[in-house]
């Protein structure tokens, strides 16, 4: 796929973009590289090849090394304020906030 200068004018008047004719030719370069880049991508053959659930996982498989993920753990570290939240609404009932009906 590729763009021609009448596309880049016309995308740059959907988004609101004031382009000139210099700077849309240099975008038409820049989008069709990007394209090809893509078209090139969408050529390689992926078929057997599993997907990594991290990016260095391929890596520490080859070295036999676990990984080591750094995870944080779930602790609730602030304090639980619902009673001071609840107390400044208007009314409540349940532990819940209480609004007017809007839709029937």
């Amino acid at each position: 796929m590729s763009l021609t200068l009448s596309d880049v004018k016309r995308i740059a008047h959907l988004a609101q973009l004031e382009m000139a004719d210099d700077q849309a030719a240099i975008a038409l370069t820049e989008l069709n590289g990007i394209f090809a880049l893509a078209e090139q991508m969408q050529a390689v053959d992926t078929s057997g090849v599993a997907p990594l659930s991290h990016p260095l996982a391929a890596y520490m498989e080859a070295q036999q090394q676990a990984i080591a993920l750094r995870l944080r753990p779930d602790e609730a570290i602030e304090p639980n304020r619902r009673d001071d939240y609840l107390a400044l609404a208007p009314m409540t009932q349940d532990g819940l906030y209480l609004v007017p009906q809007v839709i029937e």
